[in-house]
C-alpha cells in the first residue's frame, strides 16, 4: 500500500489487559500530525478486526490464527489465580494447579489461556466473560486463573491474586495484516522495538562510515593522535647538541679505560 492510500490516522487495536499508553505517548511525540486512534476489542475479535480493516495494527494474544497476519512477540505474562482475600491460598506467595484441586475453577468463554486440562472442579456453567467470572469469585462461587494484567484490570478490594507456577501463560504480540505493512505500521513497529527517533526502520550503519572517535584520512585510514608529554630520548647540552642516552654508537664497542703509566 502506498502512502497516498493510507488513512489520515493510525488505528491501533488492543485486547483487554494490554496497556498501550507508553507507545501511544511516543507516537504522539514523534508524529504529532498523525492522530492515533485506539480501538479496544475483545481478545476473540482481535484478528477479525485486523482482517476487516478495523485497525492498522493491534496488540493481541498469541497464537495468531493464520499466516496472513504478521506478529512480533513482545512479552509473556505471569499467570495468577484470583481469590477472595480470606481464601487459604492468600496465605502463600505462590501456588500450583494441584493446590487448586478442591476449588471450583471458573472457565469463562473468553479465556485467553491454552489449557490442556483445567485444574480444580468445573462450574455448572461457563461465565460469558472474564468480568462475569470475577463477580462470581467475589460472590464465593469459585476461583479464576487469568493473566496478571486481567487480574489488575478487574481489581476489587475484596479480592487478591497469587502466581500459579505451572499454569499456561499468555504472550502478547503486535500484529498486523502482512499485505498492509504501510509506512505508518513500520513507524509503529520501530516505536515498539525501541528504535530512536533518528533510526531509519532498521537500516544498518554503512560499513564505509568512519567510527566515532577516529579521524578519517583521505585514503580511508585513521590518523593517530600524537602522544602528548612523552620526552624525546637523550638530553640536550648547553651548546644545542643532543647527548645520547648512553647507548654505544652503532658499529662500535665500548672498551675499558687505559691505565696511565
Amino acid at each position: 500500500m502506498t502512502g497516498s492510500e493510507e488513512t489520515p490516522s493510525f488505528r491501533l487495536a488492543y485486547v483487554p489487559g494490554v496497556t498501550p499508553t507508553k507507545w501511544v505517548r511516543i507516537w504522539n511525540e514523534r508524529l504529532p500530525d498523525i492522530p492515533l486512534d485506539l480501538v479496544q476489542v475483545p481478545a476473540a475479535d482481535a484478528f477479525g478486526t485486523l482482517r476487516a480493516g478495523g485497525a492498522d495494527a493491534g496488540f493481541v494474544r498469541l497464537p495468531v490464527d493464520g499466516a496472513d497476519l504478521a506478529a512480533i512477540p513482545l512479552y509473556t505474562e505471569t499467570t495468577v489465580v484470583v481469590i477472595p482475600k480470606d481464601h487459604l491460598v492468600a496465605a502463600v506467595d505462590e501456588v500450583t494447579t494441584e493446590d487448586l484441586a478442591d476449588d471450583i475453577v471458573l472457565h469463562p468463554l473468553d479465556d485467553s489461556l491454552d489449557w490442556e486440562r483445567m485444574p480444580g472442579r468445573p462450574a455448572i456453567e461457563r461465565p460469558a466473560t472474564t468480568a462475569d467470572a470475577i463477580e462470581l469469585v467475589a460472590a464465593g462461587v469459585g476461583v479464576l486463573v487469568v493473566p496478571q494484567s486481567l487480574a489488575r484490570l478487574h481489581h476489587r478490594k475484596d479480592l487478591t491474586y497469587r502466581p500459579v507456577s505451572d499454569a499456561p501463560v499468555s504472550r502478547v504480540a503486535l500484529s498486523w495484516p502482512q499485505d498492509e505493512t504501510t509506512d505508518r505500521v513500520e513507524d509503529f513497529i520501530g516505536i515498539v522495538r525501541g528504535r530512536t527517533v533518528n533510526s531509519s526502520r532498521g537500516r544498518r550503519p554503512d560499513p564505509a562510515e568512519p567510527k566515532a572517535g577516529r579521524t578519517a584520512t583521505a585514503t580511508g585510514g585513521a590518523r593517530r593522535k600524537p602522544t602528548a608529554g612523552k620526552p624525546t630520548a637523550g638530553k640536550q647540552t648547553g651548546d644545542g647538541r643532543r647527548r645520547g642516552s648512553g647507548a654505544a654508537p652503532k658499529g662500535g664497542k665500548r672498551g675499558k679505560p687505559r691505565r696511565r703509566s
